[in-house]
């Protein structure tokens, strides 16, 4: 009988895969990102929380620039920018090598000296750039994954010591330093505060200073990590062959982890398994003390069977973890990665494209139809499931300031990924307008804050955002956060030590109330976290757009004035219900004004 019942279950499952195939991809992502803002941080320009543990000029050896040995001090964290201080200017380099060498002092304990701060925004998550050793600002070349680096934490001279009675393949002489507690009190602390943290995975690629390729530079065939590696040759003496190998995008400072057709290979994988587990439950201690999910660094560039395993074993440990995955790449390219059994989401850049191609591009931009249409084919493109969850960003780490670039309209199309990352970086482009945004211009961005947090999906900023920051692409989109009550110097300096008028760098709190406010709607409307979406009005000769997010018997209708003349907007939908504006609580009739350049909000509760 047991078995009859069970054998009906069964073809009653198999029946509903074939005649409903979104039933499949329900619920395989967790209920809990859905709909959910995130804020990103990049630890090292976050927040200086304790001046005792910053990074020496030795613990930057083997990240680029490759110079540990000229003068060095914590860079003065309000200072101009693009100003050469007067340590940088004895090495006679020029700005964008004395950037790569700087260090602000940003950790740990700063993150979390300003928890509430981020609360106070509104936020539900944390996405945090690479916390373990690495010698670069950014970490990510690195030195292993279980361990947070050592100038992250309190102790970093007792951490290094600690780490060095480690066999690394032997996990069970993995020791907690006192950075990696900080980083465990970190993840509580997040949840105390009813948020998550997810933690960035680099596993394509180590850094060259890591303890497993060292010992391969050492030892040779000899080495127990011999099979980690890419390796093209050996060094041979006797027929006078050099040890070469695989570098990511060909950097030989950042070697691939070997992968074959089963992804990547047996001993790397192990570790990282094993480093998973340490992060998603420490000391076995439980879930709720570890890390929520992963953001998954330059995920194309590992094979699909690792990715599939790898879910697997997170899953196992946590069923209700979250998987992101850095890609940058058109909607049927990225349909193998998010189909139910590697990732939950990404990083949603095909959005920002999207986004940008309408609202900040002036003469060569999307019409209104054709910006709904895309907006379409993306969010039907990988199932309901997957479209609540995307992180809906609009810049990164790896992409200039959202301030920045609406200073800089008509240039390339962020969708032109490759052209337009080389334009956007004032270090490529010296006409790169990296300059603080006009007012008009700012007027344009917060007119795509505001519909970044009201479309569908799970809006992502990165942090200083909500700030008022400002600058071009890498390096210059992480300057050190702008904090309120901090006094900086003005920027009045060019990249080649020229000057120009003063722009002023303080707080933006106008900019601040302004993400507070829309993050707000989301929290107080479900339709918004949860509805569907609808297009109400598409009217490209007056560049108005306009749609309904409805969930149940609550919606909120939204209406977009991307023209420079104020409209008014009328709709059988008004006439329908009792709609009132949510900023001004004004109940409106059968038609309402909009500026030029701006956003109304109605709602019927």
């Amino acid at each position: 009988m047991k078995k009859n019942i069970f054998t009906t279950v069964l073809l009653v499952q198999i029946l509903l895969l074939y005649i409903s195939p979104g039933i499949a991809q329900n619920n395989l992502a967790p209920q809990w990102s859905k709909g959910i803002v995130w804020y990103q941080i990049f630890p090292e320009r976050f927040n200086n929380g304790d001046l005792n543990n910053d990074p020496k000029v030795n613990d930057q050896n083997g990240a680029y620039p490759f110079d540990d040995t000229s003068a060095f001090q914590i860079h003065p964290w309000t200072s101009d920018w693009y100003q050469l201080q007067p340590y940088e200017q004895k090495n006679g380099k020029n700005i964008y090598f004395n950037i790569q060498r700087r260090r602000y002092g940003g950790d740990l304990q700063g993150v979390l000296n300003k928890l509430d701060y981020i609360k106070s925004l509104g936020v539900n998550a944390i996405y945090m750039t690479p916390i373990f050793w690495s010698p670069s600002s950014h970490k990510y070349d690195a030195l292993c994954y279980h361990h947070v680096d050592p100038s992250f934490g309190p102790d970093p001279n007792g951490d290094i010591e600690m780490m060095k009675k480690e066999d690394p393949l032997k996990r069970e002489t993995w020791v907690w330093t006192k950075a990696d507690l900080l980083a465990l009190k970190l993840i509580d602390e997040v949840h105390k505060r009813k948020m998550y943290i997810i933690f960035d995975g680099v596993f394509n690629h180590l850094g060259v200073k890591n303890f497993a390729f060292q010992d391969v530079l050492k030892n040779q065939q000899a080495s127990v990590y011999k099979d980690w590696f890419d390796i093209k040759s050996w060094r041979d003496s006797a027929t006078g062959t050099k040890f070469e190998y695989k570098g990511w995008f060909g950097v030989t400072t950042l070697p691939e982890l070997k992968e074959d057709s089963t992804g990547i290979v047996a001993g790397p994988k192990q570790y990282i398994f094993n480093s998973t587990m340490r992060w998603m439950n420490p000391m076995n201690k439980g879930i709720a003390h570890g890390v929520d999910g992963w953001r998954l660094d330059v995920a194309y560039d590992v094979g699909h069977p690792f990715w599939k395993d790898w879910r697997k074993w997170v899953r196992s440990i946590n069923p209700k973890a979250y998987l992101t995955a850095e890609l940058v790449y058109n909607i049927e390219q990225t349909r193998p990665y998010l189909s139910g059994d590697e990732f939950d989401a990404t990083m949603n850049y095909n959005f920002a494209f999207i986004v940008h191609d309408f609202f900040v591009q002036d003469t060569s931009g999307s019409t209104v139809t054709q910006f709904d249409s895309k907006l379409a084919a993306l969010r039907e493109a990988f199932g309901e499931d997957v479209a609540f969850n995307m992180q809906n960003l609009m810049n990164s780490h790896d992409a200039t300031r959202l301030a920045s670039a609406v200073a800089n309209p008509d240039g390339k199309k962020f969708g032109d990924w490759g052209q337009y990352f080389n334009w956007s970086q004032k270090s490529n482009n010296r006409n790169y307008n990296a300059r603080k945004p006009t007012a008009e211009q700012q007027q344009k961005q917060k007119l795509i804050i505001a519909f970044q947090m009201l479309y569908l999906g799970s809006p992502m900023f990165f942090y200083g955002d909500e700030a008022g920051m400002w600058g071009a692409n890498d390096p210059d989109c992480r300057k050190p956060m702008l904090w309120p009550g901090k006094k900086y110097d003005a920027e009045i300096f060019n990249p080649n030590q020229s000057k120009h008028d003063a722009d002023e760098v303080i707080f933006d709190k106008d900019l601040f109330n302004w993400y507070k406010k829309f993050i707000g709607l989301r929290r107080q409307y479900k339709a918004i976290r949860f509805g569907s979406y609808n297009t109400l009005v598409m009217d490209d000769a007056k560049k108005l757009y306009a749609f309904s997010r409805k969930l149940g018997n609550e919606e909120v209708i939204v209406i977009i004035n991307r023209s420079n003349k104020s409209l008014l907007f009328t709709h059988p939908a008004l006439n329908k219900h009792r709609y009132k504006n949510l900023s001004t609580k004004q109940v409106i009739s059968n038609q309402i004004k909009v500026n030029a350049m701006d956003i109304v909000v109605l709602g019927n509760k």
